[in-house]
């Protein structure tokens, strides 16, 4: 018995190599394959039909992945129906990943005591930052094997849920987190995920993906597997009724940005407009009506149902730009995420809309600004007016004051990698257009803006 384990084991630790070394042998293929669109040696004509060519052919895994969305819990205290569950299907001991300052406010309080009064253990690693670290991960990792829980809840925003996502996973994959980035380097099943959601914006509790920040590569690194989607999740707008103004704008945003990206990708899907038109229709309606009143419950929850809708849209047809410039942002300058994207995402689309005029019409449209009978041009024109009303209603600056000249050719240069080999973007950027985009975003300093901050 003992030796039959053994070869078991054997033969677990060679496949798993194996799969590793055929990972890393399919990434050095298609840098291989791609280096002369990354370095400029084919004119950029050539690269935007390779680039088209490569997003086909991810267009249709898309097609034939079998995503999956977690078991959902909606409504008022529905993060309590959900820890009812878990205890129903013998979870015994448990660690929530979540950040201090929702320790501090006491909202994980009410939930730990759900959990122990149905004989769950819980332990709490709450160590988790924005836009949460390699070292934040690995002391989450450290902490969940010696505590030998055998299932994660994440309560927070994105940061949170990103980080226990990817301590789910290195808690039972033995290898670097560097060596998880990328598309589907997740080889053994993580333990289970369950997601609690305190901001509507990124979707995460939905999603197949996490970012971490490697803070010596000054990078973001986006770590995508069909096994870190969430098993369960829960909408409760009652735990978003606290988010201060600044953070319910930018994590709105946020949102708006997942669905329209994943709106007007060349790698959309019917299923994936439907999901994204609905969202857009959402926030369009009730992030006003939030930011007037944080404590409008209702509103609160469609909001957070937009978020969940637009992570549906966006895990299967992609970001684009907005996203990638932003990553940048965040890593360089620890731009919050939801902000970056406010920030820009007027821009690029305002640059892309020639390629997808149609498309931004059809969001014109749910959202409300189709009165008049109005044609596709107009109403492309008036959907980018209104995101850029709205970023000034919520006193989100139309640009950046950290950017640094002397950043934007290696800002460029980083968002055009993401862009090119991991989004379909309607419109392409060749490196001087991408660089004087970036040049573009420029704020000079005014001290006495007031902007949007985001968790």
């Amino acid at each position: 018995m003992q030796a039959s384990t053994q070869v078991a084991h054997w033969l677990r630790r060679s496949l798993t190599a194996g799969l590793d070394q055929a990972a890393d042998g399919a990434q050095l293929l298609t840098k291989t394959i791609a280096w002369p669109a990354q370095r400029d040696v084919m004119p950029f004509s050539l690269q935007v039909l390779f680039y088209r060519f490569y997003m086909a052919l991810l267009k249709l895994s898309i097609r034939i992945l079998p995503f999956k969305q977690p078991r959902l819990f909606t409504g008022a205290d529905s993060a309590l129906a959900l820890c009812d569950a878990l205890a129903a299907n013998g979870t015994k001991r448990l660690m929530i990943v979540t950040d201090a300052v929702l320790m501090k406010i006491g909202l994980v309080d009410p939930i730990k005591q759900r959990l122990e009064a149905a004989g769950v253990q819980v332990t709490i690693y709450d160590g988790v930052e924005p836009d949460p670290s390699v070292e934040q991960i690995e002391a989450g990792v450290t902490q969940v094997k010696a505590d030998q829980a055998e299932a994660i809840l994440a309560i927070g925003g994105g940061s949170s849920i990103d980080a226990a996502k990817v301590i789910a996973a290195r808690a039972t994959n033995n290898k670097p987190i560097r060596r998880m980035e990328g598309l589907f380097r997740v080889f053994r099943r993580p333990l289970p995920l369950h997601a609690i959601p305190t901001t509507a914006g990124t979707g995460s509790e939905v999603t197949i993906a996490a970012v971490v920040s490697d803070l010596e590569r000054q990078k973001k690194m986006s770590i995508i597997d069909l096994k870190l989607a969430p098993v369960t999740a829960c909408l409760d707008g009652k735990l978003m009724a606290g988010l201060p103004p600044g953070v319910t704008a930018a994590t709105g945003m946020d949102a708006l940005t997942h669905a329209v990206e994943a709106y007007i990708s060349r790698n959309a899907l019917k299923r994936t407009d439907t999901e994204a038109l609905e969202a857009t229709r959402l926030i369009m309606e009730h992030l006003p009506k939030v930011m007037a009143d944080g404590n409008n419950i209702e509103s609160r929850q469609q909001m957070a149902q937009a978020s969940y809708q637009a992570g549906i849209a966006f895990t299967q047809a992609g970001v684009g730009y907005v996203h990638a410039i932003s990553h940048n942002f965040g890593a360089r300058y620890h731009t919050p995420h939801g902000l970056g994207n406010a920030i820009v995402l007027p821009h690029v689309l305002e640059f892309s809309k020639s390629a997808c005029t149609e498309r931004l019409a059809d969001l014109a449209r749910v959202s409300g600004l189709d009165n008049d009978g109005a044609g596709s041009a107009e109403l492309a024109d008036r959907f980018i007016q209104r995101i850029r009303d709205m970023n000034a209603e919520f006193g989100i600056p139309t640009g950046l004051e950290a950017l640094q000249d002397a950043d934007v050719p290696a800002i460029a240069k980083a968002a055009m990698a993401e862009a090119h080999f991991t989004y379909a973007v309607p419109r392409y950027m060749d490196r001087p257009t991408c660089e004087a985009f970036v040049r573009s975003l420029k704020l000079d300093p005014q001290p006495d803006r007031t902007t949007a901050q985001a968790a």
